[in-house]
């Protein structure tokens, strides 16, 4: 006994010894065989970060685990992704692993988690599934393999939140399921057997522009019989859900060498009406416990054909309902008197043939009656459209039928009594002549609510009228805080436009008797509330966009525009909007008790909106403009010192900030001043109060300006000012020079001011002048002005004054003694001539005395001149 016990625990150390060591000796050659078995097998790049081989996790099978893997096509489809997951685990006997060398090993299970499986078929019909390497050798015998590789004798296989994607850009078809877990067992080795499947997905369905399935959610539970030998599947025992619809499926599917075969007919098991509303997401209609139908809803449908290159199954599906409601137990109103009847169908097998009709779908709540008919054909290719919407809905029920979670609370009656029929190759290439559109659709005392904006939009009604080739707003009256707007126009693609096909066009004439900017901004958030610890994320805002949908001419008029404190009165003008941009062109108002003139674009597609402008104002009152508008403080600071009247155009363009409002680091452009007339309060600005205290001669209390006229450049932040002149009771005044953004001055100032000003220097170089002329000598006086509006700096350059005046006064009196002297010259010359008569000796003794006065007079002149150098030399 105990020689048997030692045996047998000899047996098993070798049996934990082996198990421990096997997946060390097997691995390589397990790899070396998935790699050419790949090779010779796929036409495609396959890869995996990692292979794994345990005899413990799947014992007493032998687990081969591959982790991160992908494969990628090569040409039609080259870098696009067929599959990729994180783990995909194979399990086989034991004894597989010492299987002769050209004898494939045979997996018994698999198990596949976050995968992607992602199929293709191009517009010529190539699938990107279809990546098997052709071989020329012969066929061999079933059961054979003609190289080392893996069979797949499965008994259960397993797939687990993954997702499927397929596209098929020949039939126009796309089939996506996402969180799919599937699980199916069977002996899928026997060449007749039964599969017990189980799958859960979301899944979204599209032919055409037509989509039929959104993420819904579907359910089936069914076992097939397996025919490997024809392979033909069959419907067994099955129940599937979409969303909470229940469906039952009987016939086949069978893949034949040239196409597929399809006979399946599938029904509601039941005929409650309970079964609408499972169709309907659960989003919007919550869990079915407790809420009493009436009447019956069946859906039948048929799908049997072939499929190929050419064909698709023909399509027989009809939903049907009668004399139906609902009434949920916590909400206070039900829905009556329903009726459906619509019929997917196609008999021809071509999918240009399939067509959707809608009989009638009909309902009512309280006494309000909607029903809308019409069908749509040519549903793949050119697909015609025929509907007709008549009835009224109080938006208010929705929420008293429905236990849907609204992001707002609704109100307002919709009313609509509406006929249309075209065709979308019309739509598409805007030959709106094509739409027949007839009726009219209209919406009254609609509120809508935006946490993001101050204020509720009251529309109190909305009536659109349509007609073939036109649709014409015929009134829309709103009300929000301040504001009211009454508008009318027309609307040239308003069917595209809610089709999401196009963007909205049209042409609309706006009139507004106050329309107050403030009450469309947006709301200060919590965030922005809180202190400034905040993070920068919960602070930053996105800019302001304008709306990418709009492609439209607006033509309004306000009696009067609030923006702040900014009140602009009889405002009209045109805005055109396309491609994210505003166009504005004829803008005229009154602002600051005078007349605004405006045009210029906002363009906000880019990351960074810009702006052009080109604007006129005149006999503005400068105190307000000044005072209010950000721009122009930031033109002309100085300006807030003047009480008066000014003209101005201004050309500009820039960058704008998240508000839309001008970023003025970036301004460019030019701009002419005029003011007309203009008071200086020198107690506003620092500048001019600062030079009243240097200037003392300038009468800075009596100061005032009129007709004066400059010229501004706007670049890299600066203003450069050109010189231009005026005059302070009676002193001539030249200016010019740049300010910054940041405040910063500096201007070069001179001042043609009366010499006599300067000090006792020039007062006694003015001595030797007549007293009227002395009275009238002026020189120019430079000063800079430096530093901040705020805290300016102002220097006065006399020296250099001085020297101009007294290199005045010598030209001057060297002009003078040039006149005299001539003069003298003159008298002497004709004196010695013998002009005299030597016998009238009164002439002569009066002569004398007018050469002796004369020779006196030159003689001061010259002692005037260069007195002081005398009196020097007299001193030595």
């Amino acid at each position: 006994m105990k020689k048997a016990l030692k045996i047998f625990g000899i047996i098993l150390g070798l049996g934990i010894i082996f198990l421990i060591a096997a997946p060390f000796i097997f691995k390589g050659t397990l790899e070396k065989i998935v790699k050419r078995t790949i090779n010779e097998n796929i036409n495609a790049t396959v890869a995996w970060e990692d292979l794994d081989l345990s005899l413990f996790r799947s014992f007493p099978d032998a687990a081969l685990t591959i982790n991160n893997f992908s494969i990628v096509n090569n040409a039609p489809f080259k870098g696009d992704t067929l599959a990729s997951g994180k783990t995909i685990k194979l399990d086989m006997g034991v004894m597989q692993l010492f299987n002769k060398s050209d004898e494939p090993i045979q997996v018994n299970s698999l198990f596949l988690d976050e995968a992607l499986v992602n199929i293709k078929v191009d517009s010529l019909g190539n699938a990107n599934y279809d990546i098997a390497i052709k071989k020329d050798a012969p066929a061999t015998s079933e059961g054979e393999t003609d190289s080392a590789g893996f069979s797949f004798g499965l008994k259960n296989y397993e797939i687990e939140n993954s997702r499927i994607q397929y596209s098929d850009a020949v039939t126009s078809t796309f089939l996506t399921l996402t969180n799919v877990n599937h699980e199916g067992s069977g002996d899928l080795s026997a060449a007749l057997s039964t599969l017990s499947t189980k799958t859960e997905a979301l899944a979204s369905f599209k032919m055409g522009d037509v989509e039929y399935l959104s993420e819904n959610s579907i359910t089936l539970d069914a076992d097939f019989q397996l025919d490997l030998e024809n392979q033909k599947y069959t419907f067994l025992e099955n129940e599937a859900k979409i969303n909470e619809l229940p469906l039952t499926f009987d016939g086949f599917v069978k893949i034949n060498e040239t196409n597929n075969e399809v006979d399946l007919t599938f029904k509601t098991p039941s005929s409650d009406f309970k079964n609408f509303l499972a169709v309907i997401p659960k989003e919007y209609v919550k869990e079915l416990d407790g809420v009493t139908t009436t009447g019956n809803f069946t859906v039948n449908g048929m799908i049997k054909g072939i499929v190929d290159d050419t064909h698709i199954p023909t399509l027989d599906i009809k939903v049907n309902s009668q004399n139906a409601s609902f009434k949920y137990p916590d909400l206070p109103k039900a829905v009556q008197n329903i009726s459906i009847a619509a019929e997917l169908k196609n008999e021809t097998g071509l999918l240009k043939d399939t067509y959707l009709t809608i009989g009638g779908l009909t309902f009512k709540i309280d006494d309000e009656l909607f029903n809308l008919s019409g069908s749509v054909r040519n549903l793949t290719e050119n697909a015609l459209v025929n509907l007709a919407l008549k009835g009224t809905i109080n938006l208010a029920n929705i929420g008293k039928v429905l236990p849907m979670e609204l992001e707002q609370e609704l109100t307002g009656i919709f009313t609509a009594d509406v006929t249309t029929n075209f065709d979308m190759a019309s739509v598409e290439k805007e030959q709106y002549q094509n739409i027949k559109s007839n009726g009219t659709l209209t919406l009254t005392n609609f509120v809508y609510k935006d946490a993001a904006f101050k204020n509720d939009l009251n529309l109190s009604k909305a009536s659109v009228s349509m007609s073939p080739g036109t649709i014409r707003l015929n009134e829309l009256a709103a009300t929000s805080g301040q504001t009211d707007i009454q508008a009318t126009g027309t609307i040239e693609n308003l069917i595209p436009w809610v089709m999401a096909k196009q963007d909205l066009k049209g042409r609309f004439n706006v009139q507004s008797n106050t329309f107050n900017v403030n009450d469309f901004m947006t709301s200060e958030t919590e965030a922005s509330k809180g202190t400034a610890k905040a993070s920068e994320a919960s602070l930053q805002k996105e800019s302001v966009k304008i709306p990418d949908f709009l492609d439209a001419t607006i033509d309004f008029s306000a009696k009067k525009i609030l923006y702040d404190n900014i009140v602009l009165e009889n405002a009209k003008g045109t805005v055109g909007i396309k491609n994210e941009a505003a166009s504005l062109s004829n803008v005229a108002s009154k602002i600051f008790g005078g007349d605004i003139a405006f045009s210029g674009n906002v363009d906000t597609k880019n990351a960074v909106p810009t702006f052009g402008m080109n604007l006129d104002l005149k006999k503005i009152d400068i105190g307000q403009s000044f005072g209010q508008l950000e721009l122009l403080k930031y033109i002309a600071p100085i300006a807030k010192a003047l009480d008066g009247d000014l003209n101005t155009t201004l050309q500009l363009s820039g960058e704008l900030t998240e508000n839309l409002t001008p970023n003025l680091a970036t301004l460019a452009g030019n701009a002419i001043a005029q003011i007309l007339t203009a008071e200086v309060d020198k107690d506003k600005m620092p500048l001019v109060s600062k030079l009243g205290e240097q200037v003392k001669f300038l009468n800075i209390d009596k100061l005032s300006l009129r007709d004066v006229s400059t010229a501004l450049t706007f670049n890299n932040g600066k203003i450069e000012v050109k010189p231009f002149d005026f005059e302070v009771k009676g002193v001539k005044m030249t200016v010019g020079g740049s300010h910054g953004l940041d405040k910063s001055i500096d201007y070069n100032l001179t001042m043609d001011v009366p010499a006599k000003y300067l000090g006792s220097d020039v007062t006694k170089l003015l001595a030797k002048l007549d007293p009227k002329e002395a009275d009238e000598m002026t020189v120019s006086l430079p000063v800079g002005l430096t530093g901040t509006f705020t805290s300016p700096q102002v220097s006065l350059n006399t020296d250099t004054a001085v020297k101009a005046l007294t290199q005045k006064l010598i030209e001057k009196q060297k002009e003078e003694l040039t006149t005299k002297g001539t003069n003298i010259l003159k008298d002497l010359i004709t004196q010695n001539s013998g002009s005299t008569t030597p016998t009238d000796s009164t002439k002569t003794t009066t002569e004398t005395t007018k050469q002796e006065e004369t020779t006196k007079a030159v003689k001061d002149i010259i002692g005037g001149i260069f007195g002081n150098k005398k009196k020097k030399d007299d001193g030595n």
